[in-house]
């Protein structure tokens, strides 16, 4: 069934007269509510020839039909589109019967522009045919400024559904199914013509599972349709827009345009490596490209490297889109692969951070999708290349990956992690496990553990280690920090501690995992690691007995006390961070010595670089004399 206020590109449809049983069919269900109708129908009235013009799939096709319709211009003939504007005129003979005339997306370019000429030809022959003519046309640079244009806009999506459900299932039913929470969801997105009539029927089927299912298959619909489109030069470019959009979806909309046309050069030597004709230098206005896929331009505030800049960002109106882009690139046009890795492969090592991100959690929907090949074609590879910005992709990737819940994403990283034969390959699991650790810390300590007995048993046997081996030992401690730094502080902390009296390789990562938590000072007043021993007893209590070791062992006791110089001087300028210390400190000293130790330390605190010394010192010394009195 054709339905009512059905967009079309009537460029499908063959020249000649549309049936009578046509045009009642459309009219019993056409909705002129909220549209410019009334107003337009007056000036066909009055000027014999409109230009409807108006964007894609809102149903500019049959409200030119039902103009027609309703001034009783009938037949209605529908002429050829690919006539020219300045031919039109001669095209419209006399003695075919037809009193209404609708051509509809004529083709305007810069050969081929709509003059005020043109139109007044056509009115004047209009009036000697005592005729009328409605022609439907997207916006157009080259339409001329003097020709008044008939704008078009199409009803709101909730007027459609409440003015043709009833007719389908009646008014109570109707009610009962227009307050159903899935045609909420579906109306909180921008919605097409042909979208909102198709929801009409399956509405009316009543189809629990097909009413909420219909929005997401809505929108697979449109995806697909995007990529089923036969190509042109044109069209493969807004291809590449479209997917550089779904990988930088609410990105600055100039750096999305830019990275496009990059794929669009991949693209377009698929299968042709010589393939070299440049990228044409302007290309779709900016508004076109962001209608045609379904998206919006919007100036916001971003924080840059240079500081905070506001930027014309382009998103998707439905922000479901992007992961189904990719996804149905990837699954669906898999000759389009070899062209994407090339791309993505040119962010992993971009200068941009944003780009590389932007790149990993594409990646990411990809793994998602398509697991084993990801793997393969793309995350393998980065994994084991020589740059390390590649590489810090793969650990995003992966970690992202995980966090959208792609399979198996902890299995790789450990595999990876405890590995000796490729450091590249265990450096990257190493780092990767700190990220998406938290989540499994005894597991994952056990892994970071597992590759520092490697590490230290390759050094017992071997008296030079390879550059590789010592990036991977180097990054150890790092992910160990990240757990400490982590929501599971508590369960780290309890997997952590029994380290110390176990392996030297295990003692010695808890060590230089814990100080390089010590070390890590954000922006917030307190240590992160000293907030959480503030916070928990548990926690609070496993990081004096780290702090205690670190200070009475040899190797780490010089760095464990500018860590704690360090929480001393910040705890100067924040109260809660003193407090912390004051509740900290008692316990690190469990015996004469430790305290001895410790008074010394805050004894000769001197500020930096000339300032006072601080005097939180001395009240933090006055904090751990009172336990010793008392002893």
């Amino acid at each position: 069934m054709e339905s009512p206020n059905t967009p079309g590109r009537f460029s499908g449809q063959v020249p000649g007269e549309i049936p009578s049983e046509t045009l009642e069919r459309l009219a019993d269900d056409f909705v002129p509510e909220g549209t410019p109708f009334t107003h337009l129908l007056e000036r066909l009235r009055e000027e014999r020839v409109i230009v409807l013009a108006g964007n894609p799939f809102t149903g500019r096709r049959t409200a030119a039909l039902m103009l027609l319709h309703h001034l009783g211009a009938t037949p209605v003939r529908a002429l050829d589109r690919d006539v020219k504007p300045s031919e039109l005129s001669l095209r419209l003979a006399s003695g075919d019967g037809a009193a209404g005339h609708v051509l509809c997306d004529l083709d305007i370019s810069r050969e081929q522009p709509l003059r005020e000429a043109h139109l007044l030809a056509l009115s004047g022959r209009m009036r000697e045919l005592n005729g009328y003519l409605v022609i439907t046309t997207g916006r157009s640079p080259y339409v001329e400024d003097t020709v008044e244009l008939a704008v078009w806009h199409p009803p709101a999506a909730e007027t459609v559904l409440s003015a043709l459900l009833p007719k389908r299932t009646g008014a109570a039913h109707a009610q009962r199914l227009l307050a159903l929470p899935a045609v909420a969801e579906f109306l909180t997105h921008e919605r097409q013509i042909r979208e909102i009539v198709r929801y009409v029927a399956v509405l009316a089927e009543a189809d629990g599972d097909r009413i909420e299912q219909y929005s997401l298959d809505a929108l697979e619909a449109q995806v697909q349709e995007w990529f089923e489109e036969a190509e042109t030069p044109v069209q493969l470019r807004e291809k590449a827009f479209l997917i550089a959009l779904a990988a930088f979806d609410q990105g600055p909309y100039a750096l999305t345009a830019e990275l496009s046309d990059i794929l669009y050069g991949f693209l377009r030597s698929t299968g042709d490596d010589k393939y070299q004709k440049p990228i044409p230098v302007f290309g779709t206005h900016i508004g076109k490209r962001l209608q045609n896929a379904r998206a919006r331009s919007y100036p916001d505030r971003e924080m840059t490297e240079w500081g905070p800049v506001t930027q014309v960002k382009a998103a998707f109106h439905d922000e479901r889109v992007a992961p189904v882009v990719l996804r149905e690139v990837w699954t669906g046009h898999p000759a389009a692969r070899p062209a994407l890795i090339k791309w993505l492969n040119a962010l992993s090592v971009d200068g941009r951070p944003f780009v590389r991100t932007r790149a990993a959690a594409a990646v990411a929907v990809l793994a998602y999708t398509d697991l084993p090949s990801t793997m393969a074609l793309i995350i393998e590879p980065w994994a084991g290349a020589r740059e390390s910005r590649r590489q810090l992709t793969a650990v995003s990737a992966l970690t992202l990956a995980h966090r959208i819940g792609a399979p198996n994403i902890p299995r790789i990283v450990d595999a990876w992690s405890v590995s000796d034969q490729d450091p590249k390959r265990c450096w990257v699991g190493v780092r990767a496990l700190g990220l998406i650790g938290p989540e499994r810390p005894v597991e994952t300590l056990s892994a970071l553990q597992a590759q520092a007995r490697h590490q230290y048993d390759r050094r017992l046997k071997q008296s030079r280690i390879g550059a590789g081996d010592q990036q991977v030992a180097a990054e150890l401690p790092q992910s160990v920090a990240l757990l400490l730094l982590s929501t599971a502080s508590d369960p780290t902390l309890g997997a952590l501690l029994p380290a110390l009296d176990g392996h030297p390789s295990a003692r010695a990562l808890a060590l230089e995992g814990f100080l390089t938590a010590c070390e890590r000072l954000d922006e917030s007043a307190c240590p992160a690691l000293l907030g959480t021993a503030a916070q928990s007893p548990s926690a609070s209590a496993g990081i004096a007995r780290l702090l205690r070791v670190a200070l009475n062992d040899r190797t780490t006791n010089e760095r464990a006390e500018d860590a704690l110089r360090s929480w001393i001087r910040a705890a100067e300028a924040d109260t809660g961070t003193a407090r912390a210390l004051a509740g900290l400190l008692p316990m690190v000293a469990a015996g004469p010595r430790d305290a001895a130790r410790l008074d010394h330390l805050l004894e000769t605190l001197q500020g930096l670089d000339g300032q006072p010394r601080p005097a939180v010192a001395d009240r933090l010394r006055a904090v751990l004399a009172r336990p010793l009195a008392h002893t």
